[in-house]
């Protein structure tokens, strides 16, 4: 099972579980922030009742956060993610440091508004030239900082600017389209061991496959509980919050994503990703309007 956001044809957008091919709302419960205002045993109990399931082709998934959710990252936690960073860098020991210090490095991703899910078109900057995708572990985790579940993430990443100054990291990560979640969150309880998944990634590009690339969360040098409390010192969640847990997956220096590439991730016992390149934010300017929609 899923706990996803949906909406029907003329309704507005709703919490509900999706098993197989059908998708049922949860009863009491509108929006998906009200589900992770509550601890992880009343998550629990909320997301098993449910009302009647419709065809989940009859219905749009959403993003799987809203409110004031947020989605963060947790950089350089693999030890690929360190060796791309130091190529690309002029400054390699910043992220040697950062691979081996106590502190992780964590920064603001996407307010719930931005993000756009499976199936939708992706983002890469005007003003880059070298962009890659990073698949990643997300963990979803409540107001109270304990996790209830897992997602895909696909953190993207212009190499060309952090590469210029690692201080331009807000630049090289936060923008249109720029961060992509699987349509559905994974019950932590259905997941049997989160630090022992299979990551893989697949570019297409006119159909042929022009890069592919796996790796397990076994190699991923962070506790998952512990960067989440780390991120909950100084911040509260209030309609919770998703973390995505960095990658172990990086293209060599001479690959980088073009117009009308497919990016395909999937995350054994989580879900897939499946989105397509576009270069620039005005593909993204609905997402302004629909989040003014919804909150009318």
């Amino acid at each position: 099972m899923h706990v996803v956001r949906f909406q029907s044809p003329g309704g507005r957008p709703q919490a509900g579980v999706r098993t197989g091919d059908t998708v049922a709302p949860v009863l009491g419960v509108t929006d998906l922030a009200e589900l992770l205002r509550l601890t992880a045993a009343e998550f629990r109990a909320a997301v098993a009742k449910t009302g009647d399931a419709v065809p989940v082709d009859g219905v749009k998934l959403l993003p799987p956060l809203d409110g004031r959710g947020e989605v963060w990252c947790a950089g350089v936690t693999y030890e690929r993610s360190r060796g791309a960073r130091m190529e690309e860098s002029g400054d390699e020991d910043i992220y040697d440091r950062v691979y081996s210090a106590e502190r992780p490095e964590l920064f603001l991703k996407s307010p719930a508004w931005r993000l756009v899910t499976d199936g939708e078109q992706i983002g890469i900057r005007v003003d880059s030239g070298h962009d890659v995708p990073e698949p990643e572990l997300a963990i979803v985790a409540n107001a109270h900082g304990e996790i209830v579940g897992f997602t895909v993430c696909n953190d993207m990443s212009s190499r060309s600017i952090e590469g210029e100054n690692p201080l331009y990291i807000p630049q090289a990560k936060v923008f249109a389209g720029g961060c992509a979640l699987a349509a559905g969150i994974r019950p932590a309880w259905e997941v049997a061991d989160p630090k022992d998944l299979t990551i893989d990634l697949v570019i297409r590009r006119g159909g042929d496959e022009v890069f592919t690339g796996t790796t397990s969360t076994a190699q991923l040098i962070r506790g998952l509980q512990d960067l989440i409390d780390v991120l909950f010192v100084p911040n509260d969640f209030p309609d919770g919050v998703i973390l995505a847990t960095g990658t172990g997956i990086v293209p060599e220096l001479d690959f980088a994503l073009q117009a009308g590439d497919v990016v395909e991730i999937a995350i054994s016992d989580v879900g897939t990703l499946t989105n397509t390149v576009v270069v620039g934010r005005e593909p993204f300017a609905y997402l302004a309007t629909e989040s003014l929609e919804e909150n009318r």
